[in-house]
Parts: C-alpha cells; sequence; structure tokens
C-alpha cells in the first residue's frame, strides 16, 4: 500500500499560474514573493543522462564520448557514409542469420553492440554537417528575402508609373476646358509667386497648378 504522506515531484515546472499567485502586491510589499535566482556561472550540466561543460564543443570528437572510431581522421564523409551504410547492411543480415540459426549464440550481443556503433558513427557524420546546413539554410532565407524585396520594389515602381500615367492623362483633358487667357494668366502668376514664396520648400509648379485647377471646379 502507497504510503499516502509521499510528496508526489513532478519532473515538469510549475504552471506559470502558480508562479503568478505568488507574486500578489500584498506580497511583493511584505517581501514574501519568491527571489529572482541568482545569476550564478554553471560549470557543467546534465542533458539527456549525460554532463556537459561549456567549453564543449558543440559537435563533441568521438574520442572524448569514449567511443571508438571506425574511420581515421582525414577521409571523405560520403565515401565512409557509404561504407558504414553498407557495413550496416551486411551486419544486421549476419544477426537475422543468428537469431534464426542460433538465437542463444553470444554472438548476437556482439552483433548488437557492432550495429550500435555503426548508427552512432553514420550519427555522428551527419551531424558534422549541421553548422553547413546551418549556413546553407541562412543562405536561402536571405536570398528569399531579396528576391521577394526585389519584387516588392518593382510592383512598386510599376503602380506609381500608373499613377503618374492616370495624372498625367487626367491633366491633359482637363487642360482643353480650361484654357482661358485670363485663367492661364491668373495660373501662371500664381505659379510664380508660390514658387517664389516656397523657393526652400521645393514644391512642384505640377501641383500647384493643380491645385488651382481643383478649387476653380469647386467654384
Amino acid at each position: 500500500m502507497a504510503n499516502p504522506e509521499a510528496q508526489v515531484i513532478s519532473s515538469y515546472p510549475l504552471p506559470p499560474t502558480q508562479y503568478i499567485k505568488l507574486y500578489t502586491n500584498e506580497n511583493v510589499s511584505k517581501n514574501l514573493a519568491p527571489k529572482p535566482p541568482n545569476h550564478e556561472k554553471i560549470e557543467s550540466y546534465s542533458m539527456f543522462g549525460n554532463t556537459f561543460t561549456n567549453d564543449d564543443t558543440i559537435i563533441r570528437p568521438l574520442e572524448s564520448q569514449q567511443i571508438r572510431r571506425l574511420y581515421p581522421q582525414h577521409f571523405e564523409r560520403k565515401k565512409e557514409l557509404k561504407k558504414l551504410n553498407h557495413s550496416l547492411f551486411v551486419n544486421f543480415l549476419d544477426l537475422l542469420d543468428l537469431l534464426i540459426n542460433s538465437p542463444d549464440s553470444s554472438r548476437r550481443t556482439e552483433k548488437i553492440e557492432d550495429l550500435t556503433l555503426l548508427f552512432v558513427h553514420i550519427h555522428h557524420l551527419l551531424n558534422e554537417y549541421r553548422p553547413h546546413q546551418a549556413r546553407e539554410t541562412l543562405r536561402v532565407m536571405m536570398e528569399l528575402q531579396k528576391r521577394q524585396r526585389i519584387e516588392t520594389s518593382k510592383r512598386f515602381n510599376y503602380h506609381l508609373e500608373k499613377v503618374k500615367d492616370i495624372v498625367n492623362n487626367g491633366f491633359s483633358n482637363l487642360m482643353p476646358f480650361l484654357s482661358g487667357t485670363n485663367f492661364e494668366n491668373e495660373v501662371d502668376s500664381m505659379n510664380l509667386s508660390s514658387t517664389e514664396k516656397n523657393t526652400n520648400d521645393n514644391v512642384d509648379p505640377n501641383d500647384i497648378l493643380m491645385c488651382s485647377v481643383a478649387d476653380k471646379i469647386l467654384v
């Protein structure tokens, strides 16, 4: 029978709401809220049952993991992966043969250990491609962003040109109705005075002209 006083410890942290309830205004004012964790430098940590240190490389050598190396220090990864894959199939077929003919043989354990060692080496060689994979992934992302920005810029310039054409066509269509001498003189004088007044404002005379046309239409 289980002990009712036994404390159950979960491997997962408490939900966020459990921490929020501890930091009420009353607890904070009375200094009862939990203190933040100390920022101490951690020399080592445990992950998946293995101990790691901060100075460890991202991909540790096989020798540092107490694993016997099956290939030389200088090698061609593609060639070695093919050899390991071939050895994996051969050892797997040998294991099947042992299980069929002599399932109680001690060589079965040896074959399983050989298969485990081959899998570890294949996994290690594939992990050594991770930095290259990360660089290629980043390069592809940047190329995609560059292409998207170029396409956006092209679409913007295309629509800008269309808007300019529409404005120019509209202005050309309005000019026959506004070809009176008095109006043209008034517009010219307005353009001249506005240009002199706004020399430092860099106002386009066409904008002033369009504003004058709009004012005349409204009147």
